[in-house]
């Protein structure tokens, strides 16, 4: 069984500051994301050759093939595995503004306009009750990017979307610096959003 390990960054933890804390960054993935890589390794210990072997983003999308007593370790550590894995990535300093390309008329043609979409993701991702991730997703049986939330560290994958862009809204994504503002947070990263990578994730999975 190949092991997960935990990413690096690619960008120092203060890379994102003024908008996300070094502090904050650092115990997010040294701390967490390790914690999340390490019970997704301890999940596959126990499943067979074909599931350990099978690729992450698919085992999310099969959950129904993992054993009922493993099921719910891989849906909370393998999800926060591969959550943590694009959100560090979807996230530059010097980000933010609109996205272009096949990327803005795909959300154009979703929501009408990046203002409109921008609304429902903020207010909808403030709105979540506890721990979880906004997202926008891409439906292959659509064909087109919608919008989701998703509980603690369930994927978008479960419900066969492909995930493009995430928020983390989790308390310890934000409280250090945030305490309980989770709507300052949600306004600031805006600011730091890799639309580019997000345009990337889009044409792969229109592929």
């Amino acid at each position: 069984m190949a092991k997960y390990e935990l990413p690096k960054l690619p960008y120092a933890y203060d890379a994102l500051e003024p908008h996300i804390d070094a502090k904050t960054m650092e115990i997010h993935h040294s701390k967490h994301h390790q914690a999340y890589t390490d019970g997704l390794n301890k999940a596959l210990e126990t499943l067979s050759s074909e599931l350990q072997n099978m690729e992450l983003s698919k085992l999310l999308a099969s959950l129904d093939k993992v054993p009922e007593a493993t099921r719910g370790a891989v849906n909370f550590h393998g999800g926060g595995y591969d959550n943590h894995s694009l959100f560090w990535n979807h996230m530059k300093s010097n980000g933010g503004g609109k996205p272009g390309g096949s990327l803005g008329d795909a959300i154009n043609a979703a929501f009408g306009s990046f203002d409109s979409f921008k609304e429902k993701f903020t207010k909808d991702t403030i709105a979540i009750q506890g721990s979880g991730w906004g997202w926008l997703a891409y439906n292959p049986q659509s064909k087109k990017v919608e919008f989701t939330t998703m509980p603690n560290q369930t994927s978008p994958r479960t419900k066969g979307l492909i995930p493009l862009l995430g928020l983390d809204v989790w308390e310890h994504a934000y409280y250090l610096k945030y305490q309980n503002r989770r709507a300052d947070y949600v306004g600031a990263w805006w600011n730091v959003v890799n639309w580019d990578e997000v345009d990337q994730r889009l044409s792969k999975a229109k592929a």
